[in-house]
Formats: C-alpha cells, structure tokens, sequence
C-alpha cells in the first residue's frame, strides 16, 4: 500500500488517488506492489528487499546513493496477524521528499500524521517531517519501557507482598509468564535504540551541515540524548528483570521446599507408629501381649504417644 503525504494547510495531507507523487513530501510504502514501487523508482529512489533491510552488515542499513541518504532501523511493531514483531524499516532521505518503506506497522505511523502538523517541528519540509517521525518513534520506545515497569512493579508486588494464603503456585507461574514478556518488551525496545542511535549518528555525520542550516541540528543532538537516556532507563529495567525472575525462583523453590518438608514430617511422624504396629504383626507363636485383654489399647496409646513425642521434638528443634 502507498499512502503519499503533501504539505498544506500547515499539516500532512493524504494526496487523492491519481496524484503525481512529485508533488507529495512523504512516501509511504507499506507492503508496496511492485507497480507502487516502480512509481517511487521512477522518482530516483531505491526501493530496498526486506531480506536487504533485514542485513545486518551497516554498508547495508545506511548508505549514500544518488544523493539519498539510506536508513534502516530495526522497529518494534504488529504484522498483519496482529502479532507483536520486530522488523525493519528504511528511511530514504533527501532534499525533495522522504520515503519511508515497511513490511510491518509501527505504531508511530499510525499516530504521526494526524499530529505532524501540532508539532513543534513542523512539517514542511522533508527533513522535518523525518525529524517528526523520529520524534514520535523515541517516544513509542518510551512509552514500551514505561509499561515494562510497570508490569515489573505488579510482580514485584506479587513476589514480596502475597495475599493472606501466602504464595500461591499459580501466581508464582504467573509471574514468571509476565517477567518473560517483559523481558521480549525490553529486548524489542533495547534493539530498537540500539539500531535508531547507529541511523540518528549516521545523520548528525552526513546530514548535520543541511540540519544546521535549517535551525534543526539542536533537535538532532537531543534525540540523541534522549535514545542515550532510554538506554540507561533500560539497562535499569534489565536489572529489575533480573532480580524479579531470581526472586520469584527463590519464591518458587520455598513453596516446593515447604511441600516437601511438610510431607517429609508428616512420614516421620508415623515412622514410630508403623514400628509399633510391625512388631505387633509378626507371626511368632510367643506373643505374651496377644492374650493379655489390654494389650490392643495399650498398643494403640502407644503409637499415638510416640507420634506426638515425635512432634514435640521437632517444634522444640524449630523444625515446624
């Protein structure tokens, strides 16, 4: 799909079906048709494979072509079942327009052009509108690394405040099931920086004189500030990670360690009981207590005393 974007009325414009795509400043390719693409390459512009965005050599991610500069990062986002992937995306800039070229749908696309307009930046021009979009995807990443700390908060609770019952061993699976998840959250957005800060150098070293000139070099800078800053922010988190799943394993290991403790006594308790009842099954013709009319109540105090004896020991060991 090519959706094609135009300056006026100091917003982004969807041009109507028909258009000549000279006029627009931003070209969006979202699992363009070859006739879609052919269109933006009859415009001077490479239209890169995924299996080319999804190299990882960076001869292949950013490049100068033609006056163009190439950009590939690596974002987080659904495909068309509706699943959670990472995917690339490539940004081809230059001083007439930008074309952006995708097989999956980040939320920042969905969400930049209605308010391209309201920004700060502006739009209009292809530099701010690569810029805008920019803006929006660092803070998507934000908004991922907030909800991971969010959901690390909610285990932690469940890790070391349980309900009145105690630690339950759903909960604890629980717990493990949503430390995975945020575990891939934080890996998806630590990729996402990693590839966005490799791609926003890449500008300030081939790009930063035209930025300059245009008042936007400050506003690359503080991107760049900002990606180090939800580095760190997620270097945090991974540390949180850790310790939550090392604890809910601990938590896990207790509970087990508690079940097999409680029905280790519970055999210990009738060890003596079970001895008593043996010798009295034994099949010897010289059994002086068969016969003796108190022998069966005296047997049975017998075992009972010797299983609480039993436990007495053990709470005066602190064994219970």
């Amino acid at each position: 799909m090519l959706t094609a974007y135009h300056f006026a009325n100091k917003r982004l414009e969807v041009l109507p079906a028909g258009t000549a795509l000279d006029h627009a400043e931003w070209i969006d390719l979202f699992a363009a048709t070859s006739e879609e693409e052919a269109a933006v390459r009859a415009l001077g512009f490479d239209v890169p494979t995924l299996t080319d965005m999804e190299e990882i050599e960076i001869s292949n991610r950013l490049y100068h072509e033609d006056e163009i500069d190439y950009l590939t990062v690596v974002l987080p986002g659904v495909d068309a079942g509706g699943e959670q992937v990472m995917s690339p995306v490539c940004f081809a800039v230059s001083n007439a327009r930008l074309v952006t070229v995708r097989h999956h749908t980040p939320r920042p696309f969905e969400t930049y052009p209605a308010r391209a307009g309201k920004s700060s930046l502006g739009c209009s021009t292809p530099d701010r509108i690569f810029l805008g979009l920019i803006e929006e995807v660092i803070g998507r990443l934000a908004d991922h690394l907030e909800i991971a700390g969010t959901g690390l908060d909610k285990v932690s609770r469940q890790t070391y405040h349980p309900g009145a019952k105690g630690h339950q061993q759903k909960d604890l699976e629980s717990a493990l099931s949503n430390l995975g998840a945020e575990g891939e959250r934080l890996g998806r957005v630590r990729l996402g920086l990693l590839t966005l800060g490799r791609a926003l150098n890449y500008v300030d070293q081939m790009l930063g004189h035209r930025l300059n000139t245009e008042g936007l070099g400050l506003v690359l800078k503080g991107q760049l500030r900002d990606i180090e800053a939800l580095e760190v922010h997620a270097d945090f988190l991974s540390s949180r990670l850790g310790l939550m799943s090392d604890a809910t394993m601990g938590r896990i290991n207790l509970a087990q360690n508690t079940t097999v403790r409680i029905v280790s006594v519970v055999a210990v308790l009738f060890s003596p009981p079970t001895l008593i009842a043996s010798l009295y099954g034994m099949n010897f013709d010289f059994m002086p207590e068969l016969a003796w009319k108190l022998g069966y109540p005296m047997a049975l105090v017998v075992m009972v005393g010797s299983a609480v004896l039993t436990y007495a020991f053990f709470r005066w060991k602190g064994w219970l």
